[in-house]
């Protein structure tokens, strides 16, 4: 079965991305996946210096590079925070590419040669997309294969109902969309 982990990159109660990531997350099962939902409010991550990991590589980081390590794909939804992606989201990419144990500069073990998929919720009319145009380049250079499918979700606030569904079918057909693209290419990457 493919294994994929649902990383949200907001810990805000009532976020709009934590409700796109249970859409997502429901999505992926729905198409077969194994699902893994990473919830980063819960590792300790200390802002990453190379002068921390040298002396004392956080037990958490080496947590969550194992998780993504397992996975055969991950999902990455993401608000955006000034046209970026959130600092906790960053942070938590750069520790699960360092290196371990006796792997190389460039193993990234928890990363190199899976699909990704990224998805966006905002307030704004460009629901997150500037963030997700960041997140992209950055998951390219640590060699993730990102599906182009995508989904942003605009004028978050008005876009869920009270059981957390998408009101508009468009952005609700995009998500199913997405996550049986971001299975199929995982499967036929792990294969």
């Amino acid at each position: 079965m493919t294994s994929l982990a649902v990383i949200v990159g907001s810990t805000r109660e009532g976020s709009y991305n934590r409700a796109l990531g249970d859409l997502a997350a429901a999505s992926l099962a729905a198409h077969g996946a194994q699902v893994t939902r990473v919830d980063l409010g819960v590792f300790d991550l200390p802002l990453y210096s190379a002068a921390l990991e040298a002396t004392a590589f956080p037990p958490d980081a080496l947590k969550l590079k194992g998780i993504f390590a397992v996975q055969d794909g991950l999902l990455f939804v993401s608000p955006e925070y000034n046209g970026s992606l959130p600092p906790l989201l960053k942070n938590a990419i750069d520790w699960a590419s360092r290196p371990t144990g006796d792997e190389g500069l460039v193993a990234l073990t928890a990363y190199r040669g899976k699909a990704a998929a990224i998805m966006s919720a905002s307030i704004s009319p460009f629901g997150g997309l500037r963030g997700l145009m960041h997140l992209r380049q950055i998951l390219s250079t640590v060699q993730m294969l990102v599906i182009p499918d995508q989904v942003v979700v605009p004028n978050a606030h008005a876009a869920f109902d009270a059981a957390g569904a998408l009101k508009e079918a468009l952005p609700a057909s995009l998500v199913d969309m997405t996550a049986a693209r971001l299975v199929a290419v995982a499967r036929a990457l792990a294969a």
